[in-house]
């Protein structure tokens, strides 16, 4: 038991999904072969989440409020409980002040527990990017607060649908900052990033595919320079270290032979030339039944001295309160937190 890594995974938004998802994820008593999962959040919103899903055997709540104090038993789900939402008032599926200042907290001590070692990673549900910045805390996602409180300055997003995976150049700025923000030194950053992410997760000599910017990579300066000025430099200087990276490769090419197993991952330019690809891997819409058959996928944060995966998904207020979220992204994110926090724990 001891050599499981503890992962903190937080709650997520009260008002959303988060809390239903993560109880029908920890009743995988799979879960509990590969990590010792601790929920940090409210003990009463997932007492009162219990009641709204269904699954196959019997679940308890269980709040606590240090580390040494959980159990990590299946069945029980241990809460490090902060308290901070009223049951009474808490409306589900809405935006509100109250809601984003708690999912922040749940991050904020996340982080913390994180940083001081007592837990060997994290894994994050959905916040709601509005309401935390209507409780007053202006980022623009769960990548920004974990660089801001980590003190770490060079960093990327990677989403992965199983051995598919994509990492960013640029993520949330507008598509026209996001051209100028494709220059040699940042993508370099980024296949360097892709590269060690590669290794943590135990690929021994990876494969990193380079997406072009423009339309057939600019087609040798007609649609446009930054393959010649900025992409392909980067490449040769990621090569010149010994790092098997390739391109640029046209971007409506490279991830039809990275699902091929060309690569191992795939460095983007932009946020949607990413994210796309993985999202239709990954969501399965079923059109007979109305209702999505899959919403899988993970996200990674690179470069952070923590352990950071969180799910691919949104808060999906609509369908809080319902039961019927669907929990397979959270799983993934589960999964990949397991695999990336062994790894790093038997690296020390």
């Amino acid at each position: 038991m001891g050599k499981k890594p503890i992962l903190a995974i937080t709650m997520g938004d009260p008002a959303s999904i988060g809390p239903e998802i993560s109880i029908k994820a920890l009743a995988k008593n799979e879960l509990y072969d590969i990590c010792r999962p601790l929920i940090i959040g409210d003990a009463r919103v997932m007492e009162n989440a219990l009641k709204t899903v269904e699954v196959d055997n019997p679940i308890t709540i269980h709040a606590v409020k240090s580390v040494e104090e959980a159990k990590f038993t299946y069945g029980m789900i241990d809460v490090y409980d902060l308290d901070l939402v009223d049951t009474n008032s808490l409306k589900l599926g809405e935006i509100s002040a109250v809601g984003g200042e708690a999912a922040f907290q749940y991050v904020k001590t996340a982080i913390d527990l994180a940083m001081s070692g007592k837990v060997d990673g994290t894994v994050t549900n959905a916040l709601s990017k509005e309401a935390i910045n209507l409780a007053g805390h202006h980022f623009s996602g769960h990548t920004e607060i974990y660089a801001e409180f980590t003190g770490t300055k060079q960093y990327s997003m990677m989403l992965a649908h199983e051995d598919f995976r994509v990492v960013h150049v640029s993520t949330h700025v507008s598509l026209r900052e996001a051209c100028d923000r494709v220059k040699k030194d940042r993508v370099l950053e980024v296949i360097k990033l892709a590269y060690q992410a590669c290794l943590d997760l135990g690929i021994e000599k990876p494969k990193i595919g380079v997406a072009g910017l423009n339309p057939h990579c600019g087609e040798n300066g007609m649609f446009g320079w930054e393959e010649i000025e900025e992409i392909s430099p980067a490449i040769e200087a990621a090569q010149a270290e010994n790092i098997d990276a390739m391109g640029p490769i046209p971007p409506d090419t490279i991830f039809s032979k990275a699902i091929g197993g060309w690569y191992d991952v795939v460095v983007t330019m932009y946020h949607d030339q990413g994210h796309i690809p993985v999202k239709v891997q990954g969501f399965v819409y079923n059109r007979e039944l109305q209702m999505w058959n899959a919403v899988a996928g993970v996200n990674v944060t690179l470069g952070l001295p923590i352990v950071r995966v969180s799910v691919d998904h949104g808060t999906a207020f609509d369908h809080a309160g319902k039961g019927d979220a669907n929990e397979l992204s959270l799983v993934s994110a589960i999964e990949y937190g397991a695999k990336l926090s062994m790894n790093k724990m038997m690296k020390k």
